[in-house]
This record gives structure tokens, C-alpha cells and sequence, in this order.
């Protein structure tokens, strides 16, 4: 990776592949909404009970970072987002006009299967969020109304649950199907035990637990939810295009560490109002936040072992805790080598110094805010 990078070139071809998405999304939408005017009873119903909720779901930008919106690129000043399914076909496709360094260029089967990829991988997302905002009880995303809030929770579940077979459906190459498969029930898995930690008897177990059992629960939950959601786009991709094991291995682990430092940066901002996130202070009764886990030895263990440290009293402890700042500091300063770590390693396997720079332009449309936070819980401390 030596040649002179081409900035403006990758970040063309970045906006190409994320408009050439937003079309097969729009496309895939229509295949699913297909209601006229209402002419019946039963038009009406499924326009209100199906084809609105959904329509809501997949159009909702909650969650997605976007690219600055440029003058004269795809899709005109609209907002685009990347994904990372084009950057996999990219590496080991080539960019517009070349082939892989193995001198082979992307066959329009591939193209194809990785679009299918794309649109399948995002709607997956889509579903995620409908489902995890009512098992979370969060009626607000990121300033916009959370789907059970707009259409109720029976009409929000069916809505994701249809999106999850839909979207499963779309992939049809069948090595793409069992990936995205083996996604949705890592994901699944994780978000069993996260549920779990609102129960009493987990909540025991990990008041009981040594620090090092805690983190271990912490980091096998985060890996599996937070971690998938880094690894379902890439390896569906890899699935599309017959990548070696080898490099999906390694591919694997760098994405298990982003999700790593993703989760810690969403623990982290609870702390963080600076940041303008307004879920700040929540989740104290859910015991998966690592800064709770983290500071739950100098707890009394009179009070570790009645349950009496929930709700107000757990908030009370863990903002009153005068190791708090330190521990901010520490584990922002892990998040952020967590993901140098892991673009090291997805930067070994690029195959030319454009597939690097078109990684980090899709990863750090978000990942900046992990610096961010390191240097915003560090001045804190400092000052």
C-alpha cells in the first residue's frame, strides 16, 4: 500500500456505493409496500397495521451517521451512509475501472450478491432497533420516536419479526443466508443475557461476582450484540464473495473489538452530557453499563448482598464514587485502543491503500466520537 491515496477519488466511490444502496432500499421497500388507495376495509388495515410501520422502519435514519452531504456527488446533497458490505467487495473487488491485485475484477454475479447483502444487512438493523427499543422500554433513539411508540408494541414486533424473514429472503445466496442467520441468533443470545440483568438473580450473581467474572460478562454480552452488528456486514459479504477463512478470521476479531469500543463509548456517554446525548444517567437498574460493574468492589457488601444497591441508591453510589473520573478516563482510553487495534488489523488485509482510506471513511463517521469522549472525559479530569 504505497501508492500516492486518492482522497476525493475513494470518498467519490464511498457516495457511489452508499446512493447505489439507498436505490436497492428503496426498491426493496416497494417490493414490500405495495398498497394502493385504500378501496376496502381490509386496504386500509394493512396500510395502517403493515405497509406504514414498515415503511417507517426502513426510512428511519436513527442510528446511522451520515457523510456531509456534498454538492454534485450520488444523490445530490442528500445525506448517505456507507456500509461496510461495499467495503468488502471493494477490497477484494477492486475499485471502478480495476481489479483486485489477484487480477481478478468484481463479475456482475458478485455485484449482485453483495447488493442483495447490503439491503439485507441494513433492513437486519432496521428490525434490531424496532425490537430491542421494546425490550429496552426506549421511547426516544437519538431524538426520533422509537416505532412501538408510533404504532404500538403488537405492530412493532410483527414489524420486526417481517423485516428479520424479509430481509432473509432478499440475501438468496444461500452462504450469505447462513451468515446473517448465524448473526441474528449471536445477536439474540446476547440480548437474552442483557435482558437478564434486570432480574434479581442475575443481578445477585454479578454483585457477587469478582471484577474479572464481571468484565468477562460484560465483554461476551457486548461482543455478541454490539460486536455482531460490526460482523454481520462483513462476513455476509465475505459469504457473497468466497473470501478465504483465514482473512475472515482476522476480519472477525477486529470487528469483535470495534464492537468492544463501540459499547464502551454507549456505556460511557451515560456520564458524558458534554457529548449532548440525552440519555445520560439511565440504565442503573440494568446492571450491563461497564462503569457500574467496574465500581461495584467498594460497594458495602451488606448492601451487595440484600439487593439494596438498585435504582436511586446504585445512581447515588456511582455518581457520588470518587473514583469515577479515573475510571472514565480509563475505560474511554480503552475504547479508543480498542478501535486503533482493531483498523490495524483490517488495514493488514486491505489489498491497496484506497480499500484502507474508503474503511476509515466509513468507520470514522462515528468511530471520531470515540477520541472525543477520551478527550472530553480527560479535560474533566484534569481541570
Amino acid at each position: 500500500m504505497t501508492a500516492t491515496v486518492d482522497v476525493s477519488g475513494v470518498e467519490a466511490v464511498v457516495r457511489g456505493d452508499a446512493a447505489l444502496l439507498e436505490e436497492d432500499l428503496a426498491a426493496f421497500l416497494g417490493s414490500l409496500v405495495t398498497a394502493g388507495p385504500a378501496a376496502s376495509a381490509y386496504d386500509a388495515a394493512l396500510l395502517r397495521s403493515l405497509y406504514t410501520p414498515v415503511a417507517d422502519a426502513v426510512g428511519s435514519k436513527v442510528g446511522q451517521e451520515a457523510l456531509a452531504p456534498t454538492a454534485g456527488a450520488p444523490a445530490g446533497p442528500a445525506p448517505l451512509r456507507p456500509s461496510m458490505v461495499y467495503w468488502a467487495y471493494r477490497n477484494y473487488r477492486g475499485f471502478p475501472g480495476e481489479a483486485d491485485e489477484a487480477g481478478e475484477a468484481g463479475s456482475p454475479a458478485d455485484l449482485a450478491a453483495v447488493r442483495r447483502a447490503a439491503v439485507a444487512v441494513r433492513v437486519l438493523l432496521k428490525a434490531a432497533v424496532a425490537i430491542d427499543d421494546i425490550q429496552d422500554g426506549s421511547g426516544m433513539r437519538y431524538g426520533e420516536p422509537a416505532l412501538h411508540v408510533t404504532h404500538g408494541v403488537p405492530l412493532a414486533l410483527n414489524t420486526g419479526t417481517l423485516l428479520i424473514t424479509a430481509a432473509l429472503e432478499h440475501a438468496a445466496e444461500p452462504a450469505v443466508v447462513r451468515s446473517l442467520l448465524r448473526a441474528v441468533g449471536q445477536g439474540l443470545t446476547g440480548q437474552a443475557v442483557d435482558i437478564s440483568t434486570r432480574t434479581s438473580r442475575t443481578r445477585a450473581e454479578l454483585m457477587a461476582a469478582p471484577r474479572a467474572e464481571r468484565v468477562e460478562f460484560w465483554e461476551s454480552v457486548a461482543a455478541l450484540k454490539t460486536g455482531t452488528l460490526f460482523r454481520m456486514p462483513l462476513d455476509a459479504a465475505m459469504a457473497a464473495l468466497g473470501v478465504v477463512e483465514e482473512e475472515r478470521h482476522a476480519l472477525d476479531e477486529a470487528m469483535r473489538g470495534l464492537g468492544l469500543a463501540s459499547q464502551l463509548f454507549n456505556d460511557l456517554t451515560g456520564f458524558v452530557p458534554e457529548l449532548g446525548f440525552a440519555r445520560t444517567h439511565e440504565d442503573f437498574d440494568q446492571l450491563s453499563n461497564r462503569v457500574l460493574l467496574e465500581l461495584l468492589d467498594s460497594a458495602p457488601d451488606a448492601q451487595r448482598a440484600s439487593g439494596e444497591l438498585s435504582g436511586e441508591r446504585l445512581k447515588s453510589f456511582v455518581l457520588g464514587h470518587r473514583d469515577l473520573p479515573r475510571t472514565l478516563v480509563s475505560l474511554a482510553a480503552q475504547a479508543v485502543a480498542l478501535k486503533r487495534e482493531a483498523k490495524a488489523a483490517v488495514h493488514a488485509v486491505c489489498r491497496s491503500e484506497r480499500s484502507a482510506r474508503y474503511f476509515d471513511v466509513t468507520i470514522e463517521r462515528k468511530g471520531y466520537l470515540i477520541d472525543r469522549l477520551y478527550r472530553t472525559v480527560l479535560e474533566r479530569t484534569d481541570g
